[in-house]
C-alpha cells in the first residue's frame, strides 16, 4: 500500500506543486461540504456580485450530504457523492478560489482542463465507506444554506482524512492512466473470478 502524505489545510500552491496522480493523501484541518444545490446557489450569488457566505480561496470542498449523526457522533455517514454531478459548477468554483475537491468517480474533460488552469486537485474518497470516513471528522457545523438540510454547507474539522489524487494540477488523470494501462496490458484478464 502506498504511503500517505500528510497535508495541513488550507491548500497552498506549494503543496499542490508536489502532488501527482496516484498520491495517497491525508487531510487535516478544515474542509467544507457542498453538493448540487449549494454549488448552484454559490455560483448564482457570485454571478450576481453578491457576497459569498464563505471565502473559497484555498478551500477543499467535499462532495457529501451526510446523514444525521447518531447519539455520540459529530456527523452521520459521510460517504462521497459522484463528482460528475458537480461538473457544471466546478470551473466557476475554481475561479472563486477552490483548490481541492473530494468526491467519487471521474470528471469530464472541461473540468479536467479547469483543474489544470486553476492549479488545483481533485481527489477520490472510497465510496461505500461513509461510516468509516466519519471517524476522521472531529467536528461539523452548518455555516451556510441551513434551509438545504443535508445539502447545507458544513465546516468540517478533519484529522488525517484519507483520499487519493485523481486529477493533478499538471493535467494528469489517474483513471485515464489506469484505462490506458489496462488496454495495453499483455497479461490475460481473469474471467469468472474464483471458479464461480
Amino acid at each position: 500500500m502506498a504511503e500517505s502524505r500528510a497535508i495541513t489545510l488550507p491548500l497552498t500552491d506549494e503543496v499542490i506543486d508536489g502532488l501527482r496522480i496516484g498520491d495517497h493523501v491525508e487531510f487535516s484541518g478544515v474542509i467544507h461540504t457542498a453538493r448540487d444545490a449549494a454549488h448552484k446557489r454559490i455560483v448564482a450569488m457570485a454571478d450576481a456580485g453578491e457576497e459569498l457566505p464563505l471565502d473559497l480561496r484555498g478551500q477543499v470542498i467535499y462532495y457529501v450530504g451526510p446523514t444525521p449523526p447518531r447519539e455520540g457522533q459529530v456527523i452521520g455517514s459521510a460517504g462521497p457523492t459522484t463528482a460528475m454531478r458537480l461538473d457544471p459548477y466546478t470551473p466557476r468554483m475554481l475561479e472563486l478560489g477552490v483548490k481541492g475537491m473530494i468526491g467519487k468517480g471521474g470528471r469530464g474533460q472541461t473540468v479536467r482542463e479547469a483543474i489544470q488552469a486553476g492549479h488545483a486537485i481533485y481527489c477520490i474518497a472510497v465510496g461505500g465507506t461513509g461510516a468509516l470516513l466519519n471517524r476522521h471528522i472531529r467536528s461539523a457545523e452548518v455555516v451556510a444554506f441551513e434551509d438545504l438540510g443535508t445539502e447545507a454547507i458544513r465546516r468540517l474539522e478533519v484529522d488525517r482524512f484519507p483520499a487519493i489524487v485523481v486529477n493533478d494540477a499538471f493535467g494528469g488523470d489517474l483513471l485515464e492512466a489506469g484505462r490506458r494501462q489496462y488496454r495495453t496490458s499483455s497479461r490475460p484478464v481473469p474471467i469468472g473470478g474464483s471458479g464461480a
